[in-house]
């Protein structure tokens, strides 16, 4: 999609309503709204960073938008355009569940190698204490991330081979209602 693109054409409009879960009139409203807010036509890093503290203002969600923002951004060009932004709202808040645990997935698999280190995780699980700063009262066995990476590990990493593949992720998601709730967070409000 061109940058100076203000409508989307009819073909930009079929191939949305095919890659996502959105009907031809609400493509047509966010797109409005994603060039009002990014005139540009793209979202740099600065500006998904800039969104992210207005939804979480008592924490630091810096680092967090840092991982979102990869996920976002699917030809690694360092912005995300409409259609990668259609996308990955449209996984996110009407995907199915198999869906957004790949999503997931690929959020917490950082180097993009097929499998999930303790490494990566702490550094996710990490993002997201300091998203959400003191608003979330956590029972003792996950007051830290590290009791938190190692309690998903202990739920996940059945043979303990030190990783976690997309096999093992969704079967161990499956059995922790914490990633469950928040793989539906945004689930109905689009």
């Amino acid at each position: 999609m061109g940058k100076s693109n203000s409508k989307l054409s009819a073909e930009q409009l079929t191939e949305l309503q095919k890659s996502t879960k959105f009907e031809r009139k609400e493509i047509q409203q966010w797109h409005k709204g994603f060039l009002k807010d990014c005139p540009s036509g793209e979202l740099n890093r600065t500006e998904f960073k800039g969104i992210y503290k207005q939804f979480f203002p008592f924490g630091d969600p810096s680092r967090f938008a840092d991982y979102i923002f990869e996920v976002f951004d699917r030809n690694h060009n360092g912005s995300i355009d409409f259609t990668e932004f259609l996308q990955a709202l449209s996984i996110t808040s009407r995907g199915s569940p198999e869906e957004k645990l790949r999503w997931a997935f690929e959020l917490y698999d950082i180097d993009g190698d097929g499998l999930i280190t303790k490494d990566e995780m702490l550094k996710i699980v990490d993002a997201i204490y300091r998203m959400v700063g003191s608003m979330v009262q956590l029972p003792k066995d996950e007051d830290t991330p590290e009791k938190r990476v190692v309690k998903i590990f202990h739920l996940m990493d059945k043979n303990n081979d030190g990783h976690i593949d997309l096999v093992k992720f969704k079967e161990g998601s499956h059995q922790d209602p914490l990633i469950m709730q928040a793989l539906n967070l945004y689930d109905g409000l689009v």
